[in-house]
């Protein structure tokens, strides 16, 4: 394929977009696992069910909360302003903002009006929201590359923020009820896992930016049949464990499959950036596509799951370690389900 080529419409070159600067905002409060084994540990007792899950399966030892007072908005115009900053464009040329956080405090307007506001960003800015769960941010990087590939914008900025404390707050008071079972427990226990977070993107055209990271393909499957394998709102979040990791991995697996012939992913990658979701998650993964784990870095086991903002916020720990000519794989999947990879050209 050439240019902006398609697919059947799932397969996607990128003609002329690079990434100009990646950065992130860091929620401050450590939570442990062990302080919420503490929180659950008359719970356990009741059921049956021993304390350290969170670390002995998931692989997560702490999690982080925002500081009192600061909302991920907060934290998504920070991560924004840096990122503006770092990449040198002046914010006046921004002709997109989007949000892709699955953190939200209304229903309408839309979070990317409250971001847009505390950054300044121009009347001219087109600014809304892309939300599709853990792969909201890939999505939104993928639509403003075919915007500036298009020429619609010169420049976008793809922001995201995640505050995991509400939820995970109202789970342990619904936990600790006397009617608890194990199974609410296990259905519940995905919740826990989640972090709190932001990280933010400028893109812009490679061929005035030849500093930039070039995207150039991108490739995207759906498995909507699996759409209440986990369902969540801001008092619950229920998850079939076991269900979405196979489902996961299945469409992943045909994903992979189907691309093969367009992109070569297998081999030659420098970085495969996967979904932060568990050290379960991560090996069966690496052993269902032959990765090498050395190249699959994590965050998960101090910053949790950070929804969206994983993907992006581990890029952004190894860009010190990345050279020129390296290919990085952003690896994306959001439960619903749908899955994407995004190849980098570093």
């Amino acid at each position: 394929m050439n240019g902006s080529g398609t697919n059947g419409n799932a397969t996607h070159r990128f003609s002329n977009t690079a990434v100009l600067a990646l950065q992130t905002a860091d929620a401050t409060r450590v939570v442990t696992s062990d302080a919420l084994d503490d929180a659950l540990a008359g719970t356990y007792q009741r059921v049956g069910l021993r304390r350290g899950l969170l670390e002995r399966l998931a692989g997560i030892r702490e999690r982080r909360w925002w500081a009192d007072g600061v909302t991920f908005v907060d934290g998504a115009a920070e991560a924004g302003a840096k990122a503006i900053s770092e990449s040198g464009v002046d914010p006046a040329g921004i002709g997109l903002m989007i949000n892709t956080s699955v953190s939200r405090k209304y229903l309408e307007p839309s979070t990317a009006v409250a971001v847009h506001h505390a950054l300044g960003l121009p009347r001219s800015c087109q600014n809304f929201d892309v939300t599709n769960a853990c792969l909201g941010f890939v999505n939104g990087m993928e639509l403003a590359a075919a915007m500036i590939d298009s020429g619609l914008v010169e420049y976008a900025l793809v922001v995201n923020g995640e505050d995991s404390q509400p939820v995970q707050e109202r789970t342990l008071d619904r936990l600790d009820q006397p009617g608890t079972t194990s199974k609410d427990v296990i259905a519940q226990f995905a919740t826990l896992t989640l972090g709190s977070g932001a990280v933010a993107m400028v893109l812009g055209r490679a061929d005035r930016h030849p500093e930039g990271h070039r995207l150039v393909a991108s490739v995207s499957r759906a498995g909507t049949e699996h759409h209440e394998l986990c369902v969540g709102d801001n008092d619950l979040m229920r998850t079939d464990l076991k269900g979405l990791l196979d489902a996961g991995l299945a469409l992943s697996e045909d994903m992979w499959a189907d691309a093969a012939a367009d992109v070569d992913w297998a081999g030659g990658m420098s970085r495969y950036i996967v979904h932060q979701v568990s050290k379960v998650h991560t090996k069966a993964m690496c052993d269902r596509f032959g990765i090498d784990p050395a190249l699959v870095p994590t965050t998960f086991p101090t910053r949790g799951n950070l929804g969206p903002a994983s993907v992006p916020y581990t890029l952004a720990g190894q860009q010190d370690s990345l050279a020129g000519g390296d290919r990085v794989l952003l690896m994306g999947i959001g439960s619903g389900l749908n899955v994407s990879c995004l190849e980098l050209a570093w």
